[in-house]
This record gives structure tokens, C-alpha cells and sequence, in this order.
């Protein structure tokens, strides 16, 4: 046989096998009807733990790959500066609450004193009353007397001119008109005594009267007072509102106290360890990152011609690199609503045919084996409830 023929014939050969091998050893069999491939890579919803409240990182009591639960303290800010503000906050409540406390008190003094000023008003009125019925009771006596008193020494003096005059003419002793004389003297006398009484029972009429205008002084120190109560009053408000102000002062250093303790967010792994003990923190600067390996998904994406086969809840199966013929079951859980672009910007109408659509597959049982970032192969069952019974390599 011709050498040049020998060759074609060895190549021919070649190319047959290699063609077998590739059929029946690499090439991937097309996906049976009802299901649609999918390729992408493992991601995990993770957390940026930070702290709300800056200060220097006293401890961070995790490291990468350690495994957390929800509420696990996983680092501690220095409390220093937290305490100060608390101390000063309750010595702001004691002293409102001693304020409030004073106000409280001078209310209940200022109370008594103005019942006991109320009491003085009307006993005080009670007194005035009487002692001016009295003096017009005794200026009635008084005048009483002194017309009595003026009527007895108009007498005596009548009958002293009429007993003078029968004396002159002899028909009356001497003695006896003296004797009328001196009486109508003694009864002028009287009626000048029974006059001044009557004087004085006018002053103390105008004294009793004064007196009646005493009650109105005594009203003007009872409003006083309750001016003065008002005032507490409007204090008391006052300081119950500061003494408001301070607890609740209070209770946000108690909350900022507690914000320096940093806890995980839920139950996963730490993924990375951004800042160590003694760095002095920002709010908000990340500390650890953790992801949920017990809740992980595929992230996928489909054509867009056959993204309307796809929906919500479909059976879903992903096939590690690491175990490829080992399917994990899965479930559609999110389907984007926009389409990209593969590449991203498309000028040209037959790459616009390249449009696709991002899926989720929540991945169900595949804790310690799926994690973010590996790449994973998928299929989604699009049509019927069992799977077919020859999925393609898998």
C-alpha cells in the first residue's frame, strides 16, 4: 500500500476514534424534553456585622470559619466613655428627681399656710363684725345716758330759777334754792361725762369699722400665697420634665451600652474577620462577615426564549463540580424581572437573540457541601412532577 494512503488511512482512523470518544465520552447529551439547563455558581445571603456606636474593639471572640448563632456575642467595644455618659445621666435623674421632690413639698407648705390664712380671713371677719355691733350698741347706751342726762339737768336748772326766784320773793328758805343749784351743777356735770361717752363710743365705732378692711388684707396674703402655689406648680411641671429628660438620657446610655456589644444578626459561618483588638472603630465599620451556609442558592442564567417555561416553585436539581452525578434538590425561588445582556451592550440585532434572564435555585440539604462562590451546574424541571428518567449526564 502507498505510503501517502497509508497516512490518510491512519488519519481517518484517528479522526473515528476521537469522534466515538467524544460522543460517547465527553460530549454532553442534550437535556431530555421538560427540563432546562442552567450553569452559575453557589452564593449565600451573607452580613457585614458592624457596630452602631463607634470606640476602640476591646475583643472580637470569632475568627474565619468559626460557626455563630443568632444573638452569639462576636466582638465588644471598650465601655469607658458609655459608662461616663450613664454615671452623669442618673446624677442628672437624682437631681431632677431631688428638684421635683423640693417643688412637691414647698406646695404642701404653701397649702397649709394658705388654709390657715383662709381661716384667719373669716375669723378675722367674724371679729370685726362684732366689735362694731358692740360699739354701736354701746354709742345707743351712750346716747341713751346723755339724754337721760340732759334731760335730768334741764330740770334741775328749772327748778333751780323757779326755787331762786320764790326764794327773792320769801315764800322758799334760801337754803333750798342753793340746794337746786348745786344739783343742776352736779346733773351739767353728768351731762358732760354722758357726752364724752358718747365720743368714745364713736371712736371705737370708727376703730371697729377700720378693723373691717383687716379681712381684705388678710385676703391679699392668701392670693399671695396662691400665686406663689401656681408658681410650684408650673415648677413641679417643669422639673418633671427635666427629671423626664434625664431617665430618658438615661435609658439611651443604657442602650448605647448595649450597643457595644456586637452580636450575629442569625446562625451561619464567618466568612471574613475585617478588624482586630485595640483598632478604634467608625459607626458602622465592618467587623466580621457572615454567611448562611444552612440557606445557600445557585444564581444562574436562562435564555431568553426559554424563560417563559420557567416559574416560581418548579423542582429544581444543582450538580456540584465536586459530585457532579450526585443531584441536590433545589427549588425556583426568583426569577429576575428584567433581562441581561450577554455581552452587557448590544448594538447589533443577532445579539439581541443573546438576551438572558437570572434565576435563583434554593438549594435544600446541601449544608457543609455548597458554598459561595463554587461553580454549579443546574436543571429545572418545566414540565410534569417527576423527573425524566435519563437527565442528561447527571
Amino acid at each position: 500500500m502507498p505510503k501517502p494512503l497509508r497516512v490518510v488511512l491512519v488519519l481517518a482512523l484517528v479522526a473515528t476514534a476521537g469522534t466515538l470518544i467524544w460522543y460517547f465520552g465527553l460530549r454532553t447529551p442534550p437535556e431530555p424534553a421538560g427540563v432546562i439547563a442552567v450553569s452559575g455558581r453557589i452564593e449565600g445571603d451573607d452580613a457585614i456585622v458592624s457596630a452602631k456606636v463607634g470606640g476602640r474593639l476591646r475583643e472580637v471572640s470569632v475568627r474565619e470559619g468559626d460557626a455563630v448563632t443568632a444573638g452569639q456575642v462576636i466582638a465588644v467595644l471598650d465601655d469607658d466613655q458609655v459608662s461616663a455618659r450613664v454615671a452623669q445621666a442618673k446624677s442628672g435623674v437624682d437631681a431632677a428627681a431631688a428638684r421635683l421632690d423640693r417643688a412637691r413639698r414647698q406646695i404642701g407648705v404653701l397649702e397649709e399656710q394658705l388654709a390657715q390664712s383662709r381661716i384667719g380671713v373669716d375669723q378675722a371677719r367674724l371679729d370685726a363684725q362684732g366689735r362694731v355691733d358692740q360699739a354701736r350698741a354701746q354709742i345707743a347706751a351712750a346716747e341713751a345716758t346723755l339724754a337721760q342726762a340732759e334731760a335730768n339737768w334741764q330740770q334741775a336748772v328749772w327748778d333751780a330759777e323757779r326755787f331762786e326766784t320764790l326764794a327773792k320773793e320769801g315764800h322758799e328758805p334760801e337754803r333750798i334754792a342753793k340746794q337746786t343749784r348745786s344739783q343742776a351743777t352736779a346733773l351739767e356735770a353728768a351731762v358732760r361725762a354722758a357726752r364724752r361717752q358718747v365720743e368714745a363710743a364713736r371712736g371705737a365705732l370708727e376703730a371697729a369699722t377700720a378693723s373691717l378692711k383687716n379681712p381684705a388684707v388678710r385676703t391679699s396674703q392668701s392670693a399671695a400665697i396662691e400665686q406663689q402655689i401656681a408658681q410650684a406648680r408650673t415648677d413641679v411641671t417643669a422639673f418633671d420634665s427635666e427629671l423626664a429628660r434625664a431617665r430618658a438620657l438615661v435609658e439611651e446610655a443604657e442602650a448605647t451600652r448595649g450597643d457595644l456589644s456586637v452580636r450575629a444578626p442569625f446562625d451561619g459561618t464567618v466568612a471574613t474577620r475585617a478588624a482586630e483588638p485595640g483598632e478604634v472603630l467608625a459607626p458602622g465599620t465592618p467587623i466580621v462577615t457572615i454567611v448562611n451556609l444552612g440557606d445557600v442558592y445557585m444564581r444562574g442564567f436562562i435564555p431568553e426564549g426559554d424563560i417563559g417555561r420557567v416559574k416560581i416553585g418548579q423542582a429544581a436539581r444543582v450538580y456540584l463540580d465536586s459530585s457532579p452525578s450526585t443531584p441536590i434538590e433545589a427549588e425556583v425561588t426568583r426569577i429576575d424581572p428584567q433581562a441581561s445582556f450577554t455581552p452587557e451592550n448590544t448594538y447589533f440585532r443577532d445579539d439581541r437573540v443573546k438576551q438572558v434572564f437570572g434565576v435563583k435555585l434554593r438549594v435544600r440539604g446541601a449544608e457543609g457541601f455548597a458554598k459561595p462562590g463554587m461553580p454549579a451546574d443546574g436543571q429545572i424541571l418545566v414540565e410534569g412532577d417527576t423527573w425524566p428518567a435519563a437527565p442528561g449526564t447527571r
